[in-house]
């Protein structure tokens, strides 16, 4: 398990590339953390990393946001947090993003736990009372 500490944004950049420095091959992120802990605040750090140009913003009333990569593609950032149930992450077609080739982030994967494939990289955001602790679990 790696373990990194970020005290701002700028610090979750420095983790962001050092998660893909650790996983260059891996495209399939779960991110674990409460309401405001920075999950998006991580993927937004990657978005500089994939060369994304677009704004990145949580996805919690649309569920999925898709990306263009002009290097690596698709990229879906998922928000799972208003879903009641496994079968409407099945409906809305997330099987599909999770065998894809693109990068997918999902906030609140304990809410589809049991669809998602051991291949994902699951990262934990803590926040505590000066900075996050970030956990990193393959």
């Amino acid at each position: 398990m790696q373990e990194y500490i970020a005290q701002s944004a700028g610090e979750m950049a420095d983790v962001a590339k050092k998660i893909r420095d650790h996983f260059p091959d891996e495209r399939k992120f779960a991110l674990y953390g409460e309401m405001g802990a920075g999950k998006t605040t991580l993927v937004r750090a990657f978005k500089a990393l994939l060369d994304i140009e677009d704004p990145v913003s949580s996805p919690t009333f649309s569920l999925i946001n898709e990306y263009f990569s002009q290097p690596f593609g698709a990229v879906f950032h998922c928000d799972f947090y208003r879903l009641k149930n496994e079968r409407e992450a099945v409906d809305i077609g997330v099987m599909d993003l999770f065998e894809s080739n693109g990068f997918v982030f999902v906030e609140w994967p304990e809410k589809i736990e049991n669809l998602l494939p051991t291949t994902f990289v699951k990262v934990k955001i803590i926040q505590r009372e000066n900075d996050r602790l970030i956990q990193i679990d393959k």
